[in-house]
C-alpha cells in the first residue's frame, strides 16, 4: 500500500485506528475452541465488527508462530481474510544480518503479502535495507517503544542526543517517508512534540493507548501532522473487550469509541 493510497482511508473513514490481532488462545471465548481452527475464527469475528472502523491490523507474529504450523495456517488465513484497502503490519520485530533480512522480507512481504513489518534496528542498516527494497511495502522501525524499559537503552544520550533519535535520523539515509514509519509509544506523551520534529511527514505506530495508559489527545495534540501521519493502535482492549458469544459486538463498542475520538480531529 502506498502511502497515498492509507492517507486517502484515513480521511474517507475519520479513523486512524490500528487494531491489533494479539489472539491469544487462553484468552478467546471458550466456545471458539470447538472450531476446526479458533485463531481465526476469532480474527474473523473481530474484523467483520471493526473493519469500517479502522485503518490497520496489526497481529503480532509470537501469538502465531507459538502454536507451529497451525499457528502460521491461521495468521495466513487472517491475512487473506482482511480487505485489501486495510493497511496489514506484521509485529515481527525482525532485524538480522542482510542475507537474514532478506528472507525475513521475502517471508512478510511475498510470502504472507503484508503491507509492512515492524524493524528492530539494533543491527543497523544491513538488517533494515533488505525490506525497504519490496515497492510499497513498508519497514516500521523501532523508535521510543511503550513499554517500561524502554528507557534501558533508547533513552540514552550522547552527545546531547537520545539514542532514538539517532535512530530515526539514521534511518533517514536507508529510506524516506514512503517506505519507513516508526513505532513510537504513546507512553511518552511528552515526546511527540520532538518526535514529530524529527520525522515531520513520517508515519508513526503508536502503540500503549488503553491498557497501557496512553493518552490519545496528548499523542495527537503534540504528534499529528497534516495527513495525520499516525496509527494508533489498541489490541487488548478492542479484542478482548468482551468473552463470551457476543465477544465481537463488545470489540466493536469499544473500538468505536476510540475511532469517534478521533472524529474531532479531522
Amino acid at each position: 500500500m502506498t502511502k497515498n493510497e492509507l492517507v486517502d482511508q484515513i480521511f474517507l473513514k475519520k479513523s486512524f485506528l490500528c487494531v491489533g490481532l494479539d489472539t491469544d488462545l487462553k484468552l478467546i471465548p471458550k466456545f471458539l475452541l470447538d472450531f476446526e481452527d479458533p485463531i481465526f475464527e476469532f480474527n474473523k469475528k473481530i474484523i467483520d465488527a471493526t473493519k469500517d472502523l479502522c485503518v490497520a491490523y496489526k497481529p503480532n507474529i509470537a501469538f502465531y508462530e507459538c502454536l507451529g504450523s497451525k499457528g502460521w495456517d491461521s495468521l495466513e488465513k487472517t491475512v487473506k481474510y482482511i480487505p485489501k484497502d486495510i493497511f496489514t503490519i506484521a509485529d515481527a520485530k525482525r532485524g538480522d544480518i542482510g542475507n537474514t533480512s532478506k528472507m525475513y522480507a521475502q517471508t512478510f512481504f511475498e510470502t504472507y503479502n503484508f503491507d509492512s513489518v515492524t524493524i528492530a534496528p539494533y543491527m543497523g542498516k544491513d538488517s533494515v535495507a533488505p525490506f525497504l527494497e519490496f515497492k510499497d511495502k513498508w519497514a516500521i522501525i523501532l523508535a521510543l517503544t511503550s513499554n517500561e524499559s524502554s528507557k534501558d537503552f533508547q533513552l540514552m544520550k550522547e552527545d546531547g542526543e537520545f539514542l532514538y533519535e539517532r535512530v530515526m535520523k539514521t534511518s533517514f539515509e536507508w529510506g524516506n517517508d514512503e517506505n519507513i514509519m516508526f513505532v513510537t509509544g504513546a507512553t511518552h506523551p511528552e515526546k511527540f512534540q520532538e518526535l514529530r520534529a524529527l520525522a515531520p511527514s513520517s508515519f508513526f505506530l503508536v502503540p500503549g493507548i488503553g491498557a497501557q495508559g496512553g493518552d490519545l489527545d496528548k499523542v495527537v495534540q503534540f504528534g499529528r501532522n497534516k495527513e495525520i501521519g499516525l496509527l494508533i493502535n489498541s489490541s487488548r482492549g478492542i479484542i478482548y473487550a468482551g468473552n463470551d458469544k457476543n465477544f465481537a459486538e463488545k470489540a466493536r463498542e469499544s473500538a468505536l469509541e476510540l475511532s469517534n475520538q478521533m472524529k474531532k480531529y479531522f
